[in-house]
């Protein structure tokens, strides 16, 4: 078949590889406008974009995606069907019926309708879920309501950050992603309805979601930093400075300070009290530095024994 694909990120681009490696044809990539990235704000180009132009493959970095003259532009493609994986902005129906088939598959990283929305794998570590996945779903004005072509399960590690979470998850699209296509082709898909009863949102998450409660219990301060590593990073005050934790470990001892409180432990590391149990940093960052583990950053940066982080240290 002949598709067209949208995607962004790095998390799309093992499936575009994919469909660029099996016997079907890109025939144009949509994707994100370059974007200032990194330390010196360069603008630069999506992942996507990357691999694409490596391929020789056309590229379209639309303001809008669902303008008319676009949708124009897609329908004289002649293309058969269209492949969303982390694209980043609404489809309209223009742009959804474009494709010979009249629709668009997504390959999105939850086990719908558990966590629709843009940062489902956030969501489901701050959950607490032992099990996430990919599903493979036919694209509809509703984000992520459409019908289910199938699904891979995975089960979340105990100690997986979203990164890690999201590097297995995009390999496992990209196998659905080919999967589907072959179905589609041979004329054998099957769609199965979602229960809107059984959905569960996933809106974006904000830097302020990322601050740390001290109140809470270490086991959910732990899930917190696994889901906002590597970036934004989950953070504290460290006196007038964010500190970003961006790795740890739990004690479940009980906590004999206010919580907070930065204990010294043995092996040149940290404990910090909670409302239940201890927070154990294994990778810090100041504002501005590279990450460190937590020896390294306390011989550069030490952090006295006693010391409270938190808003109240801020102020």
């Amino acid at each position: 078949m002949r598709v067209l694909f949208f995607g962004t990120p790095a998390f799309a681009v093992p499936s575009l590889r994919r469909i660029l490696g099996s016997r079907h044809d890109v025939v144009l990539v949509v994707t994100q406008p370059d974007r200032a990235r990194g330390r010196g704000r360069r603008l630069s180009q999506s992942p996507v974009a990357e691999v694409a132009l490596e391929a020789g493959i056309p590229v379209r970095k639309p303001l809008r995606v669902s303008a008319p003259e676009f949708g124009e532009t897609l329908r004289g493609l002649g293309a058969d069907l269209g492949v969303v994986v982390a694209y980043g902005q609404f489809l309209a129906r223009r742009v959804r019926e474009a494709p010979r088939l009249g629709y668009l598959v997504n390959a999105h990283a939850s086990l719908l309708p558990r966590w629709r929305g843009a940062a489902p794998i956030a969501h489901a570590i701050l959950a607490g879920d032992a099990v996430s996945g990919v599903s493979l779903m036919r694209v509809e004005r509703e984000m992520d309501a459409g019908p289910v072509a199938a699904v891979r399960r995975t089960p979340i590690g105990d100690d997986e950050s979203a990164e890690e979470l999201g590097a297995r998850l995009a390999e496992l699209a990209a196998e659905l992603v080919v999967e589907g296509l072959e179905s589609i082709a041979a004329g054998v898909v099957s769609w199965q309805e979602q229960d809107d009863a059984l959905a569960t949102l996933a809106p974006k998450l904000e830097p302020s979601d990322a601050e740390l409660d001290w109140k809470q219990p270490a086991t959910l301060l732990a899930r917190r930093v696994r889901a906002f590593s590597p970036r934004p990073g989950a953070w504290t005050h460290l006196q007038r400075e964010r500190l970003r934790i961006l790795a740890a470990g739990t004690d479940d001892t009980e906590a004999d300070a206010e919580p907070g409180t930065v204990r010294s432990r043995t092996a040149g590391g940290l404990r910090i009290a909670t409302g239940r149990g201890w927070l154990l940093p294994r990778l810090l960052q100041r504002s501005g530095g590279r990450s460190l583990d937590c020896e390294a950053f306390l011989r550069g940066h030490p952090i006295p024994d006693g010391s409270r982080l938190g808003n109240g240290a801020a102020s």
